[in-house]
């Protein structure tokens, strides 16, 4: 019933290095890595999520009644969306315009 002592020591040292063999193994090989084709897959479904949403949102952002609705932005207020070319204003325009002595000042 009771154990050889010399069986003893020789069983933890056993269990010692299973451990030890189990510990090494789990560091040397993980159980899943993810390799470039998985990056490659995964980040092809992010984009067209993306893509997706973004032209889902824009077509039912253009749907909504007219305060709410998407509106154009004029070119002069923003040349460089303009795709065509450069909007230049003339340069009367981009001077603020002179205080007329006719009008009343506000107050």
């Amino acid at each position: 019933m009771s154990q050889n002592p010399q069986q003893q020591p020789q069983q933890s040292q056993q269990q010692k290095k299973s451990k030890k063999a189990a510990a090494q193994e789990a560091l040397i090989s993980p159980p899943w890595f993810p390799d470039a084709q998985w990056h490659v897959r995964t980040l092809g479904f992010i984009y067209a999520a993306l893509i997706v949403a973004y032209f889902g949102v824009s077509h039912a952002l253009s749907r909504l009644p007219k305060p709410y609705h998407l509106r154009r932005i004029p070119m002069e207020m923003t040349p460089w969306l303009n795709p065509g070319g450069k909007v230049h204003l003339p340069e009367e325009q981009l001077k603020t315009p002179p205080d007329d002595a006719t009008t009343a000042p506000i107050k």
